[in-house]
């Protein structure tokens, strides 16, 4: 049994063991319910499934048998209801719940393949039914979840199956395709045992090849990370030591942070993912990819491994950035690694231990000692970075991490933790570091107290641990300042975290564990409560007050917000005192109680009241309120009185109004809001104050004072609780101490309860009898009495209404108010309505989770009586007091808590642990010890608590069950009568829910809502009034909104959805309410429409038996006929209206599989409704229905071949072949395509326009509007689908949704469109000056080039040939990107992976192929290249048939003999053909058997880069010379050719950058990378020349190439390019690859190899000596950061090295000098060389650098650049170490401290 079910209150513990066998007959109803022949019996499970969940979350114990026996249930009637998403999402949730909590202990077989079936008919697949984007959302969430927890059953073999399913869709990584194939892969492949043989290093190594050759997309390395993190954790036998470089290069270079003072972003957005494949296969639950990093790193590491090392070597390279003088937008990622670090580490060797415990053999993957060590002792640099981050959430995440790693290596973490806090202490001037330092402790408070105890023999005993203790508790007194929250916050979860860890606080020398701390708590005592006290006297309330269920009277002050550990602190505090030191507490709180009137802190005082009361209730009762009441009762017993709470019988006169001074009022409203919250956990001792109470809650009703009456029902209503509620007793103090550690409470794991002590649960507060009845006394007194005033009062007709009578009702209705508050669930329910004279059968009153708030009072009877009166009153304030708000909302809090039983249990569960109070007692870390703890050695499957926070979750578990146990009833026999008294309070509520007043319209809105939730049935009851509402032209405005409410809410638009009489009348009322024009109105009326649209789910369904079926068909065409008939005339409704009514009547015949007989003779109608439509003068209306018949023509008779299986339906039901006949009489209608065309030119937008150029008649749109059309984005499939990373192959205006309609309209109707749309296209074309409509020829001309239709191939060789080649050769400059566009959409391939070709692509290849003219311009020329760009995207190299090869060959060899055209547009495209004919040819060549002769001679790769490397040396031997500029100017036939020629290699080059760009760009570089790396020396090259275009393409390709990943054969390349450019004699140049190298080493550093780095390291220090000053400086730089990332013998080689040449120079020595030539040079090296260490190591100080900063320091003297360089490296080192430097500067001595302050301080002026 569950802990906390171990633990309920004795009553409900006695029904809950009954569940077990609930459960089982559940399963059996079920199973019993459902039939795989009858669709209908599939949703008469749906409302088992609460119920189902309801037991999860009750953690009832359940049986395995029954589980497995409702999964297979539940997997075979998910996949029977293919065509029902309701149904699949309700079970796909349920299921997926099921697996995840049983999976582990439960034997099943589950095939992959039905879940992929759904996935690709569901959301792959064009579909016709209509189901809204919420619904389709959640069923995809389902279903992806149900397939993450069904893959550990997938059989043996699913793994081989699935990878060789996709692996075929990432042949081409260039098209979107490859995306959806990684992310299947990512959603489908098992590593359970059975599939784990299937993964070896051939596979890894393909997989590392494809995650490489997509680079910088985040979607590309989620998948593959998650993939690759899945296969280390669950297939332990693999060897992954040759893939580590790879690996961590990976994860490495996922971290986008500035390297080498770049920016930390890519320059090129890669956001060109659609965003239909994010949606499928990413999801918040995922996480990031930072979490797949860091388990992965985790779960690499093992005994005698290189992970470690590596590992060492990345921390290395990132923890600079943790820093706070280093964050930016990167630190989210590095906050979230730190994090997953830790807490994989912790879950591995928590996994690690449980198994040692249970297998008997010895896995050598466990992590040892030494291991955890080398983890922690890395993961501890980003902790000591990140603790004081300016990122809160990096500071907290470092503070977490060290509180669980210091259960994993005290000896390392808490001796930091303690450093930083005395740090911290001795810091005044960093106030920031206090509040992180305070927590560190807080979190890591319980392991430093096992760790200072000297029973724990794991770990050494510092010996200040205890100090650190002694002086946390005195010191940070001083931190509890009102001034300061966040340090007082932190302060007193401080106090917490060492309290709970405590088991009695007490000042006797009995050698506790406190007394271990020479703490005299007496003393602290007294100063804990003055600085308290100090603290409440100044609080300030905030602006908005927090009203909670508990705590109506809050402030608002930080101490009660969530998250403060405030009323924790005390209960703990003060439950844990021992006798003496509580009597010492109780006086002082007493006495300052009594002493002070706070009216702006009576939350505060209260909780500190209650904290008092609940250890002793019997002495705080007699000193803490008894003196309160007596107050109270005092103050006013000589005031006005009111008498309304007096048994007296009420007349009809009203008084004279009196009152109270304000000083009185508030003063007396203070200490009743303090006793309402005080007396919460009273119970039994507050009877011996009964009567004062029953006379103070009196008084406070009799006062004349709406504060007062308030206060008077706030303690009413605790009072009543305090009496017949449920709740835990002694609920701090120890009951367990810990078995080694004297002093020490034990903590508990609720995985692990099996002893006795453990099981035997709290104390509860059980109810006695006096109790029950001092609660009956004080009902009769102010509920029964109340409701007997209330019906005189409604019963007087000619009454005044004076304030004194409102008052009465106020007071009356507050009575009422806070004993059913007060009462909660214990007054029993209503019982459902009597048939024939007898009540409903006892078994509809079976529950199936128990629960109960308390004991039982009061009657059935009880609540009619009142429900009937509080009818009457309802009707009586809607006629005599309608204009009072306050009244209103008061009679809606009694109308919810009568009708909506179990609603408040539930509100106080649902706001956590009794309104805000409690936020931050559910699961702070500084409560929680993991399950690992190698302080003490015993390790527990799951992390433990201190009990006292165990039992609050019990509480509240309990509080759950009893807001649950009558809750279904209604909801699973709608056989049951609803009770009457129910129906009466609904149409009260429904009433008020219209009323004009915003606040009760809302009040009364939500408690109705819960409401029809429980009793589905009452939906019918509403639905008139609801629809009147809207439909009905005289309803005011405030009905309507209220009305819209209640509409949208999901209970009620679930109803809509099934029922069609109810669907109908909302449609029609929806349509109809155009009479509302107030902007609220309307506003609620849009987001009504979207509503319905998100969560429309298909046709109701019509019943169809013979009696009714041909007045349902009427009923059904008569609803069609009304909407056409408004979606018609635009002169009579609103354009919106009219909009809305387009996208209802679509709605109306997309099929549904149980009426498609129904909409199929509709469909003829609709679909030519919407062509009519199409010539609208609407624009939002002519979009729809272009939309709307690209869903509608569907069959495509005229189709030549279907590649792309598309069905017409999701339904597997036949539609009619064609709509063609009638259609045709519209579309050859006179004028009917001209004008269609000339409206729909109109709607393209320009975004580098103010407004296109047509628009005489558009209609601004909101984004609600938008919306309304946004939705049919769904239903195509995203295009283009290959890469967008030219701006000038896509045209953001072209509407793929007109091309596809025109491709639709050719396919259902053939030769008649094709015909008709010939003229008009001429026309079109002919426009090129009008941009819109040269952009809606695009699209026409890309629809009919893609149909696929023979009728096409006929008209090519007749006008569309013609057509094209006008295309390519007319002026349109503004719309180049549009026809680019239209040739992609043209050509783009067939089917999900694009592989099946077009029937029109060789067509349009061959004549775009076609050469131009000489003479034609170069725009062009440029336009032609770009055309034939945008085609070839489009291709998939791997299937290209041979004349496609050979036309690209044959283009290849064009382009390469016109590199260096005369116009800078021509030579972009160029190039940008180039990368794409180079990329599809290389990558054919993969899979062709031998390359062509064709390649053979071209031999193009070869030809790229000896070229290059030759017109660069030139270009750049001439940017050298001085005499450029005079063979610029002479007209010397030599020198004018010398010219030429030049001109023409800078042309050529830019060319070639061209291509470099575009393929870094679009991801085909990595196809390239023999070309890319051999053209790297003229990029560096070419960095700094005399032409800027030239130098200005060579930077964008450089920084481009800083961010690429070199593969690892073509590193040794890339490194051998790299070293001879900084031999270069150019020392920009040289400065080049410095620049570049710095980054090329940070991204390969882990795929170079030791002869690489040794080869960079030596050509870095000749460079330390470089003749050119800046070479000098930036190779000091480089190293700096080389030598961050390792700790080798190459470092200490070169750290000794340098320094013993320091000391030579500084010595006086110039024998090394005299030989290197240049001293000045040399010196300045040396000097070079010293800085780079020093700035090595921003913020350590390990043992060299003090010698090393002292030796720099004696070169201060010496001229520039030598002492600039001195003193730069000095102030950086300042800088960089000031947040550590009070703790670092004791590694300096006296002589070197003062040597570094000499160095720092300016010369004198005058010196």
């Amino acid at each position: 049994m569950h802990l906390y079910n171990a633990w309920l209150p004795p009553p409900v513990a006695e029904l809950a063991v009954k569940e077990k066998q609930a459960f089982t007959e559940v399963v059996n109803t079920i199973k019993s319910t459902w039939h795989p022949e009858d669709p209908a019996s599939a949703f008469a499970t749906l409302k088992w499934i609460p119920i189902v969940q309801n037991f999860l979350k009750a953690k009832s114990e359940i049986a395995l048998e029954d589980v497995k026996v409702l999964i297979e249930t539940g997997l075979e009637l998910f996949f029977q209801s293919q065509h029902n998403l309701i149904v699949q999402v309700r079970w796909g949730n349920l299921l997926a719940r099921l697996l995840k909590k049983h999976g582990k202990k439960l034997d099943l077989k589950i095939l992959w393949r039905p879940f992929y079936n759904l996935l690709v008919q569901r959301h792959f697949t064009r579909c016709q039914s209509a189901e809204g984007l919420s619904l389709k959302r959640n069923h995809l969430d389902a279903l992806k979840s149900l397939i993450h927890y069904s893959r550990k059953f997938f059989p043996s073999g699913s793994a081989e199956e699935i990878w060789l399913e996709f692996r075929s869709l990432m042949d081409n990584l260039w098209h979107n395709s490859s995306l959806e194939g990684v992310g299947f892969l990512q959603l489908f492949l098992p590593t359970n045992p059975v599939n784990c043989g299937f993964y070896n290093s051939n596979w890894i190594k393909d997989v590392l090849d494809l995650w490489a050759g997509m680079p910088k997309c985040q979607f590309w390395d989620f998948q593959w990370g998650s993939i690759m993190c899945r296969v280390i954790k669950n297939c332990p036998t693999i060897d992954w030591e040759c893939f580590l470089p790879v690996l961590f290069t990976q994860y490495l270079n996922i971290f986008e942070v500035p390297v080498a003072n770049n920016n930390g972003s890519y320059p090129f957005s890669r956001a060109d993912v659609p965003g239909s494949t994010i949606s499928v296969f990413c999801s918040r639950k995922l996480g990031t990819i930072t979490r797949e990093i860091a388990k992965s790193i985790v779960f690499l590491l093992k005994p005698g491994g290189s992970a470690q090392v590596y590992f060492e070597n990345m921390v290395s390279l990132l923890e600079q950035y943790y820093h706070p003088s280093n964050g930016g937008w990167w630190t989210y990622s590095l906050e979230r690694f730190l994090r997953y670090l830790v807490y994989y580490f912790q879950k591995r060797l928590s996994q690690e231990e449980r198994n040692a415990e249970v297998e008997s053999r010895v896995d050598h993957n466990i992590l040892g000692k030494l291991e955890r060590a080398a983890f922690v002792r890395v993961v501890l640099k980003l902790i000591e970075r990140g603790q004081y981050s300016k990122s809160d959430t990096l500071a907290e995440t470092a503070v977490y991490a060290a509180s669980v790693l210091s259960y994993v290596e005290p000896s390392l973490v808490l001796p930091f933790v303690v450093s930083r806090f005395h740090i911290a202490l001795d810091t005044m001037t960093a106030p920031h570091q206090f509040k992180s330092a305070i927590a560190a402790v807080a979190l890591a408070g319980r392991a430093l107290l096992l760790s200072s105890s000297e029973a724990s023999e794991n770990v050494s005993l510092p010996t200040d641990y205890k100090h650190a203790l002694m002086v946390s508790m005195y010191n940070t007194l001083l931190g509890m300042d009102v001034n300061d929250p966040p340090k007082t916050l932190a302060t007193m979860q401080l106090y917490g975290s060492i309290f709970s860890s405590i088991a009695k606080i007490d000042d006797k020398e009995d050698g506790s564990m406190m007394m271990m701390l020479d703490i005299n708590f007496s003393e602290w005592l007294d100063e804990f409560l003055s600085r308290l006290f100090s603290l409440l006297l100044h609080l300030e309330p905030n602006s908005q007050s927090n009203e909670g269920l508990f705590l109506a009277p809050a402030s608002g002050t930080f101490l009660v917000e969530d998250g403060s550990f405030y009323f924790c602190l005390l209960e703990i505090l003060l439950g844990k005192l021992t006798s003496p030191l509580y009597n010492q507490a109780l006086k002082r709180i007493s006495k300052f109680v009594h002493d002070h009137i706070l009216p702006g802190a009576a939350a505060e005082v209260g909780l500190l009241c209650s904290a008092t009361l609940y250890p002793n209730p019997a002495e705080a009762v007699v000193q803490l309120i008894k003196p309160m009441i007596h107050s109270v009762l005092s103050s006013l017993k000589d005031s006005p009185s009111t008498g309304i709470s007096s048994n007296q019988t009420l007349s009809a006169s009203s008084a004279e109004k009196v009152s109270l001074s304000p000083g009185l009022e508030a003063s007396v409203a203070y200490c009743l809001n303090v006793l309402s919250v005080a007396i919460n956990f009273g119970g039994p001792h507050l009877l011996q104050i009964r009567e004062e109470l029953k006379d103070a809650i009196s008084a406070a009703f009799d006062a004349p004072s709406w504060k007062v009456n308030e206060a008077g029902n706030h303690l009413l209503r605790s009072l009543i609780g305090s009496l017949v509620l449920y709740y835990p007793l002694d609920q701090y103090k120890c009951i367990l101490s810990h078995p080694h550690i004297k002093g020490l409470e034990e903590w508990i794991s609720k995985k692990e309860n099996n002893t006795e002590e453990v099981l035997a649960g709290p104390k509860w507060h059980i109810p006695n009898n006096d109790e029950i009845a001092y609660t009956n006394e004080l009902l009769n007194l102010h509920l029964i009495s109340a409701l007997v005033k209330l019906k005189q009062i409604c019963q007087i007709e000619n009454q005044q209404e004076s304030g004194y009578d409102k008052q009465h009702l106020r007071v009356i209705l507050l009575q009422i108010d806070a004993s059913l508050q007060g009462v909660r669930s214990c007054l029993p329910d209503f019982n459902p309505m009597p048939r024939d004279g007898k009540h409903e059968n006892e078994k509809h009153n079976t529950a199936f989770i128990w629960g109960a708030a308390g004991v039982s009072i009061g009657t059935v009877e009880l609540r009619q009586e009142t429900a009937e009166t509080i009818d009457i009153t309802c009707k009586y304030i809607l006629t005599h007091s309608a204009d009072n708000s306050m009244l209103l909302e008061l009679l809606v809090d009694i109308l919810d808590a009568l009708a909506n039983y179990g609603s408040l249990e539930y509100a106080e569960w649902s706001n956590n642990y009794r309104a805000h109070i409690h936020a931050g007692r559910l699961d702070p870390a500084a409560i929680n010890e993991p399950s690992i703890n190698y302080i003490t050695g015993f390790h527990t499957q799951g992390k433990r608590r201190p009990r006292w926070a165990l039992i609050d979750k019990a509480d509240m578990h309990n509080t759950w069950r009893a807001s649950q146990s009558g809750y279904h009833k209604y909801r699973l026999d709608d056989s049951i009568s609803l009770p009457e008294h129910v129906i009466l309070l609904t149409n009260d509520l429904l009433d008020l829910t219209m009323k004009e007043y915003d606040g009760v319209r809302q009040m009364a809105g939500k408690s109705l809502i819960k409401l029809l939730k429980r009793f589905p049935s009452l939906i019918k009851y509403c639905m008139p009034k609801l629809t009147a509402s809207l439909e009905n032209s005289g309803t005011p405005e405030h009905a309507a909104l209220g009305a819209c409410a209640i509409l949208q809410s999901r209970t009620v638009m679930r109803h809509i959805m099934k029922d069609w009489s109810a669907f109908s009348s909302f449609v029609l009322a929806l349509l109809g309410s155009s009479h509302h024009e107030s902007l609220k109105a309307q506003k609620a009326i849009s987001e009504l429409f979207i509503g319905f649209n998100l969560q429309y789910t298909g046709l109701p369904r019509i019943k169809s038996q013979s009696s009714a079926e041909s007045s349902e068909k009427s009923a059904y065409m008569s609803v069609i006929t009304q909407i056409r008939s408004l979606s018609s005339d635009i002169q009579i409704v609103h354009w919106r209206y009219n909009l809305m009514a387009h996208r209802i009547l679509l709605l109306m015949v997309l099929p549904s599989y149980d009426n498609f007989d129904f909409s199929s003779k509709a469909r003829e109608e609709v679909a030519c409704h919407f062509a009519v439509h199409l010539k609208s003068h609407l624009p939002p209306v002519r979009f729809l229905a272009a939309a709307s018949l690209v869903l509608l023509l569907q069959a495509s008779p005229y189709k030549k071949s279907i590649n792309d299986n598309l069905q017409s339906s999701c339904l597997n039901v036949a539609i009619e072949s064609s709509l063609e006949d009638a259609l045709n009489p519209i579309l050859t209608g006179e004028g009917f395509f001209k004008d269609m065309l000339n409206g729909l030119s109109f709607d393209h937008f320009f975004a580098d326009s103010n407004n296109t150029s047509g628009g005489g008649n558009r209609i601004t749109q909101s984004i609600r509007d938008k919306s309304i059309n946004g939705w049919f984005q769904a239903f195509y499939d995203p295009w283009p689908r290959s890469r967008n990373w030219n701006s000038l192959l896509w045209g953001g205006a072209f509407l793929p949704s007109f091309a596809k309609l025109f491709k639709r309209l050719v396919q259902e109707c053939g030769e008649t469109v094709l015909q008709a749309l010939q003229n008009p296209l001429e026309e079109l074309l002919i426009a090129t000056e009008e941009r819109d409509k040269q952009c809606l020829a695009s699209e026409v001309l890309a629809g009919l080039l893609h149909s696929d239709v023979s009728l096409v191939l006929e008209a090519w060789e007749s006008w569309l040939c013609t057509a094209v080649h006008k295309v390519v050769r007319q002026p349109t400059v503004e719309t180049n990107t549009e026809w680019a566009t239209c040739i992609r959409f043209a050509v783009t391939g067939k089917g999900r992976d694009g592989k099946a070709i077009p029937l029109m692509r060789q067509k349009i290849l061959e004549c775009l192929a076609e050469p131009l003219s000489t003479t034609v311009a170069t725009h062009m020329v440029a336009k032609r290249f770009t055309l034939l760009s945008a085609a070839l995207i489009e291709t998939y190299p791997s299937c290209m048939p041979p004349t496609e090869i050979t036309l690209q060959e044959n283009l290849l060899e064009e382009v390469l003999n016109c590199m260096g055209h005369s116009a800078a547009q021509v030579r972009e495209s160029i190039g940008t053909l180039l990368s794409i004919l180079c990329s599809n040819l290389r990558l054919d060549s993969a899979f062709a058997e031998q390359p062509s002769s064709l390649m053979e001679r071209l031999n193009w790769s070869a030809f790229l880069v000896e070229r290059a490397g030759l017109y660069a040396t030139k270009i750049h031997n001439a940017s050298k010379s001085n005499v450029l500029d005079e063979q610029l100017s002479s007209s010397d036939d030599k020198n004018y050719k010398g010219d030429t020629e030049e001109q023409e290699h800078i042309k050529w080059m830019e060319t070639v950058f061209y291509f470099v760009i575009s393929a870094l760009k679009s991801g085909r570089a990595s196809v390239l990378t023999d070309i890319i790396v051999g053209l790297l020396y003229p990029v560096i090259s070419l960095q700094e020349t005399l032409h800027k275009e030239l130098s200005n393409l060579a930077k964008v390709a450089m920084e481009l190439l800083k961010w690429q990943i070199v593969p690892q054969p073509y590193v040794s390349s890339a490194v051998s390019v790299l070293i001879s450019a900084t031999n270069d004699t150019s020392w920009h140049t040289r400065i080049a690859a410095l620049t570049f190298l710095q980054s090329f080493m940070y991204r390969h550093i882990f795929l170079l190899s030791s002869s690489e780095t040794e080869h960079v390291w030596d050509q870095l220090q000749k460079l330390l000596t470089d003749e050119q000053v800046e070479v000098r400086e930036q190779t000091a730089t480089v190293l700096s950061g080389l030598m961050r990332g390792r700790n080798d013998k190459l470092v200490k080689a070169f750290r000794e090295n340098s320094l013993k040449e320091a000391l030579l120079l500084q010595k006086g020595s110039k024998t090394r000098i005299s030989k290197a030539g240049s001293s000045l040079a040399c010196k300045h090296g040396m000097v070079l060389a010293l800085s780079s260490l020093v700035l090595s190591v921003p913020y350590d100080m390990p043992s060299w650098l003090p010698g090393t900063i002292t030796i720099l320091a004696h070169f201060n003297g010496e001229p520039s650049p030598v002492r600039s360089t001195v003193m730069k490296t000095i102030a950086e080192f300042r800088r960089t170490h000031a947040d550590t430097w009070a703790l670092q500067k004791d590694s300096f001595t006296e002589e070197q401290l003062e040597v570094l302050a000499d160095s720092s301080s300016s010369l004198s002026y005058f010196a």
